[in-house]
């Protein structure tokens, strides 16, 4: 979340909120400043009313003497609320906005406070009828270069990159940001693995730098299956003790537990599907790539998963050419 100060027509202070723990943006915004008073404050979130991890950013702005206070969005966590009558009931003017855009910016931190789960985006590149292969077992590329440029940085923005042991078996991915980017809490690849388990010599299991150890995710009666990759993966197991299948939501909630904030999840069609169906998925990022696959064979970009089940449809927010291949993204929640 970011913070903008202006006073006269001048920008006097500006900051974004680092981290969990470190000062929220109003605060490094009042420090940059240094002399807030009689300032518009401009703030992506409704400043925070409680003292947390760091003392309410309402009062911060109230003892700074800022003369009025433009709000992007309402914050949704019921603990931090509160900030907008705090600066009203010392007669400070607030506008609250609560456009798309601002929404936008706090869409992950929103669905972790209302959801208590990672905020979850889903990509899939298919053909125009729908396919992502000719057959099983078999990688087929369909999108082009400025494709995969975009799905690099889609995964600078998330905390980790999620696919199915599928993918791992076909593509043998190393799901990697190139170059690598230094950031506080470094990236984390997560495999979802139900039954067989995987070569300890797939890349994604391969050291990298700024990287931890890549995490399986499984169901507990897994365990004795997956041993052969303890010694090179994070094993997290999920769910009932019995439990033959993933339980999706307590995996989510696993990771929440584990610090991630977001998850970019790279398919394949069986953990895509299953995603969608449980209801787990925030935004969808489709590629279609100008061509037809239809095909005996063929494989399906979404399989296990009654598609006219899946409500509400998908809200389309953003449609992108890259090259020869279109996206379409949108969300899934209002």
């Amino acid at each position: 979340m970011g913070a903008v100060l202006v006073r006269d027509g001048m920008v006097v202070g500006e900051g974004y909120h680092h981290r969990a723990g470190l000062p929220h943006a109003e605060v490094v915004a009042l420090r940059a400043a240094g002399d807030a008073r009689g300032a518009t404050a401009y703030v992506s979130l409704e400043p925070c009313n409680h003292h947390g991890k760091t003392p309410p950013c309402s009062h911060a702005l109230v003892e700074a003497g800022v003369a009025r206070v433009v709000i992007g969005a309402r914050d949704p966590n019921p603990k931090a609320g509160g900030g907008i009558a705090t600066l009203q009931a010392h007669d400070i003017p607030v506008e609250l906005i609560d456009d798309a855009r601002s929404r936008a910016i706090t869409e992950a931190f929103r669905t972790g406070v209302v959801r208590d789960r990672p905020y979850l985006s889903l990509k899939i590149a298919a053909s125009l009828d729908g396919f992502i292969g000719t057959q099983a077992g078999v990688r087929t590329q369909l999108t082009g270069s400025e494709w995969s440029d975009f799905v690099r940085d889609l995964r600078i923005t998330h905390d980790a990159v999620m696919v199915g042991a599928g993918t791992v078996r076909v593509d043998d991915p190393w799901l990697t940001v190139r170059p690598a980017h230094h950031r506080l809490q470094p990236y984390r690849r997560i495999v979802v693995c139900e039954s067989d388990t995987l070569s300890e010599t797939a890349h994604v299991f391969a050291a990298v730098e700024e990287y931890k150890p890549t995490i399986v995710l499984a169901p507990h009666c897994a365990s004795e299956r997956l041993a052969n990759l303890a010694g090179v993966a994070d094993l997290l197991f999920v769910g009932e003790k019995d439990a033959v299948r993933l339980d999706l939501a307590a995996a989510m909630r696993a990771l929440r537990r584990r610090g991630f904030q977001s998850i970019l999840c790279e398919g394949g069609p069986m953990l895509a599907g299953a995603l969608l169906e449980a209801g787990l998925v925030d935004r969808l990022y489709w590629g279609v790539a100008p061509t037809f696959l239809q095909a005996p064979d063929a494989v399906p970009a979404l399989a296990g998963t009654d598609l006219a089940t899946l409500q509400p449809g998908l809200n389309v927010d953003r449609t992108e050419r890259f090259g020869d291949d279109l996206m379409i993204s949108g969300t899934f929640h209002v």
